[in-house]
């Protein structure tokens, strides 16, 4: 008997061992890969073609702006076998076929669109959705704003008036900025807690262009972007300009691969703890050194 009861205790361990083997990693990092293109209302390529471009990205969601209303983003995934879209009802400065869409690989939740008031041409708008990858939610939004100042401008709106409401801890914003990183519009963005991937890239972008991919003589230089939140403690790891020889748009293709960590509270206890060993190891002030 008692033979059979230690048999028991050891099978115990051993499969209460493997279980723990075999539980989820906590700490896991999280790829999202992405990608944002201005696709100049469709004017120069099908949905086809730029689905053909997109595919060796291997991406999760995808942020277009000045996109044809109708099925062209569905049309864009199902070459990519990307199946959920939303597309906006604002059109760009009331323009024909110049909404913001977003298409992802997993499926599309809190759909929604805001308009954007300020300096410069009007209506302007983000569209917003989330979605779960690798279960855990991002909140994702794709715009097309006019270049402003700081205060005066859809940066402005988008930074006091929408990104705040963001309850969602994870959030990836895309598409055409109209503006320089270094602009005050874009310090704008960065001060309401964003941080561009070219950043963690170390892409420097006043050599670069995006803007006008169809005419380099005038370029406007990188004004397409895509910024993630500090609070998620995210990084990009990969991504940059999409080069191609023949444009598909007056705009270049941009793209980032971004890890984020999946547990962020214990993120935020790691950090705290840190914090706390570092204020017990600094010497107190009447020591005198």
């Amino acid at each position: 008997m008692r033979a059979i009861k230690l048999l028991s205790l050891v099978v115990t361990c051993l499969c209460g061992g493997t279980l723990c083997l075999a539980a989820p990693e906590p700490d896991k990092l999280i790829t999202v890969r992405v990608a944002s293109y201005n696709v100049e209302f469709g004017k120069s390529a099908t949905p086809e073609k730029i689905g053909e471009m997109f595919k060796p990205y291997k991406l999760d969601i995808i942020g277009f702006d000045e996109a044809p209303d109708g099925d062209w983003t569905a049309r864009v995934g199902k070459v990519l076998g990307m199946q959920y879209c939303f597309v906006g009802k604002i059109s760009s400065a009331n323009h024909k076929d110049k909404y913001k869409t977003i298409l992802s690989r997993t499926p599309l939740e809190g759909t929604e669109e805001y308009e954007l008031t300020g300096r410069g041409w009007n209506p302007a708008s983000v569209v917003r959705a989330v979605t779960e990858i690798d279960g855990v939610s991002f909140a994702f939004y794709s715009l097309h704003i006019s270049k402003s100042g700081a205060n005066d401008g859809h940066a402005h709106s988008l930074s006091t008036k929408v990104l705040p409401k963001e309850r969602t801890k994870r959030v990836i914003v895309v598409g055409d900025f109209n503006n320089n990183i270094g602009d005050a519009a874009m310090k704008t963005v960065e001060g309401a807690g964003f941080r561009p991937t070219w950043n963690d890239l170390k892409i420097d972008v006043s050599k670069e262009f995006t803007y006008n991919a169809q005419d380099p003589e005038k370029n406007h230089g990188v004004i397409d972007h895509i910024l993630h939140n500090n609070l998620s403690d995210a990084q990009a790891t990969d991504g940059g300009i999409i080069e191609l020889e023949k444009p598909l748009s007056d705009h270049k293709p941009i793209w980032a691969e971004i890890v984020f960590p999946r547990n962020l509270e214990n993120l935020k206890l790691l950090k705290e703890s840190k914090s706390e060993k570092l204020d017990a190891n600094k010497p107190d002030a009447g020591d005198g050194k």
